[in-house]
């Protein structure tokens, strides 16, 4: 039985990772200033993006799920014909439409995939499920490194099932957005009123740079700082003293909308390096996607992990 995992365009993992473990990407189109983009995660694409100065504040940019049809396009063409069961995560339902999409489109895969099945010549039954991980960015790619352990397992469809979505409560991720006139701008223009508590928190001092920190889509404001470069710092020196204190996978997810030049110069990064080497931890280091830099701004941060309850300040 050949089992397939889709993740959408917000899930931010190394691209080598995603190769490796056969990800399939469900892409997410990006509207800029009127132009169409599809975004795949793509990393040469993602690269230009970046350098071109698109994602930047200036631009009108904005993001769009594929329709049910598109998604079941998709399904049909390339995992009805190459998996026997494969799950869906999406970004947060709250965030987005890719989950009720992505819904739509497997049921009417499942009441029409025998033809495609048995034209690519796989035998049996297909069976799929879509997941709505409450995740974000470097969250979801938290969540499918360890639903890729999982699978290497061969659980039964619903014991992988209950596996991820209880697994999805114990991640815990911080988010450092770097413009907040960009989010605020993208809030008022999506109608998105969950960064209310952070303008709260904020008030008028949006020369603030805030950590955000929570379980999976739900980070509230913990902590405001006078520059970019020491909300990082405190954020690894999080990660590294969760890192030694364990986790329950091996794993912590960082992604970065920034340069790779820049992202190697970050404060505090050798430091969670070291720390998940001595763990034997593998940090999941990426370049954050076009769909999630959209979402949370150009040159923010998005860190993730999975461990038991504990609150930001524990580890500072």
């Amino acid at each position: 039985m050949r089992v397939g995992l889709i993740v959408d365009s917000a899930c931010d993992l190394p691209y080598e990772f995603s190769r490796k473990h056969d990800l399939f990407i469900l892409p997410v189109t990006a509207v800029i200033d009127g132009e169409t983009y599809i975004d795949e995660h793509d990393p040469v694409r993602t690269q230009e993006f970046y350098q071109s100065g698109l994602l930047k504040k200036g631009h009108h940019a904005e993001t769009r799920a594929f329709s049910p049809e598109q998604i079941h396009s998709l399904f049909m063409e390339k995992i009805v014909t190459q998996f026997d069961v494969a799950f869906c995560e999406t970004v947060a339902r709250s965030r987005s439409l890719i989950y009720d999409n992505a819904t739509e489109a497997m049921n009417t895969v499942m009441a029409n995939y025998d033809k495609a099945r048995s034209a690519a010549g796989r035998e049996g039954k297909f069976s799929m499920r879509v997941i709505d991980t409450n995740q974000i960015f470097a969250g979801q790619g938290l969540l499918a490194a360890h639903t890729l352990k999982l699978i290497e397992k061969k659980l039964s469809k619903n014991a992988l099932r209950h596996e991820v979505e209880t697994f999805s409560e114990s991640i815990f991720t911080c988010v450092i957005p770097r413009d907040l006139h960009y989010i605020r701008e993208r809030a008022r223009r999506r109608g998105d009123k969950s960064v209310s508590a952070l303008v709260a928190f904020l008030g008028k001092a949006l020369n603030i740079t805030p950590v955000l920190f929570g379980k999976g889509a739900e980070a509230q404001p913990v902590a405001k700082t006078r520059s970019f470069d020491v909300a990082v710092e405190k954020v690894m020196n999080y990660a590294a003293a969760r890192v030694e204190a364990g986790l329950r996978t091996p794993y912590v997810s960082l992604s970065c909308g920034l340069t790779w030049t820049e992202i190697e110069d970050l404060p505090g990064l050798n430091v969670l390096r070291e720390s998940c080497e001595r763990n034997g931890v593998e940090l999941l280091l990426s370049q954050m996607g076009i769909t999630s830099s959209i979402y949370v701004g150009p040159g923010s941060l998005c860190l993730a992990l999975a461990a038991d309850p504990h609150s930001f300040s524990d580890f500072q």
